[in-house]
């Protein structure tokens, strides 16, 4: 079987930064077995599954040890795909989503903005072992459905911590945000899933979800400019819209082939 295969680096307009993703075509569903198989040897944060239906594409997202409910980098390396190599002739993409519902990406100029659920965190109290964990105490912590989010003061202070994964894995959380207002920008983040295989995600769309309604309230605006201050780094043009949030980014090809199983 000959499964075609991309690598998107997206977030970016350039290769070698923003968060990769693979991209792989299917005429039908495999076996969970067989996806979650290949999404290991990718040996990326995530990998994307697309399988075209009347309206669009259904779409999953695997990281190497899982299947995720949600994938902000994948989905737009996966519309990048789409409407660059594959030539899609409409302006707006819908991919049906088994855990998130439909999420529709839109060609806004040189931008692709995708349309996603918007999760703003509530307060909870902070633990040790988070602290601990990140090396220095945040100055709050909230929690959404999945992710657990660290509030710094700075952006030198998100950019230059260098946290505990092991210590992080114990946290009941999929994953922890670190962010702070940024010095160029609305805010900068960072995002750790040792959990769930990655021990630093390069650029989180997903976690734009939860970061977008708490800036827009703590800034007074629903436009906001964003970076994730990884190694890797990338950029990202959000907007709060009610109980929406529009996540804009670039996308470059690094790699096209083909899979073999």
């Amino acid at each position: 079987m000959n499964i075609p295969m991309y690598q998107i680096d997206a977030f970016t307009a350039t290769v070698f930064s923003g968060n990769p993703a693979a991209v792989c075509l299917l005429d039908t569903w495999l076996d969970d077995t067989v996806l979650q198989a290949v999404a290991a040897e990718n040996n990326l944060s995530e990998t994307a599954f697309l399988v075209q239906n009347t309206t669009g594409f259904d779409l999953r997202w695997f990281t190497p040890v899982t299947e995720v409910a949600l994938c902000g980098h994948a989905t737009l390396a996966s519309a990048f795909v789409q409407f660059y190599c594959q030539h899609w002739n409409k302006d707006t993409i819908l991919f049906d989503t088994r855990h998130s519902g439909p999420l529709t990406v839109a060609r806004k100029g040189d931008l692709l903005e995708m349309d996603f659920p918007s999760r703003p965190p509530a307060a909870c109290e902070p633990s040790d072992t988070l602290s601990r964990a990140l090396g220095e105490a945040p100055r709050q912590v909230y929690e959404s459905d999945e992710d657990l989010m660290a509030v710094f003061d700075s952006e030198t202070t998100v950019a230059g911590l260098q946290p505990d994964m092991s210590l992080l894995a114990q946290l009941d959380s999929r994953g922890i945000i670190i962010t702070a207002p940024g010095d160029h920008c609305d805010f900068v983040s960072r995002f750790f899933g040792p959990k769930v295989g990655i021990p630093e995600d390069p650029v989180t769309g997903s976690a734009h979800c939860v970061l977008i309604p708490f800036w827009a309230s703590k800034l007074g605006k629903n436009d906001l400019h964003a970076r994730q201050v990884s190694q890797r780094g990338g950029e990202l043009f959000c907007q709060l819209a009610h109980d929406r949030v529009m996540i804009a980014g670039r996308a470059a090809l690094y790699l096209e082939g083909m899979i073999k199983i």
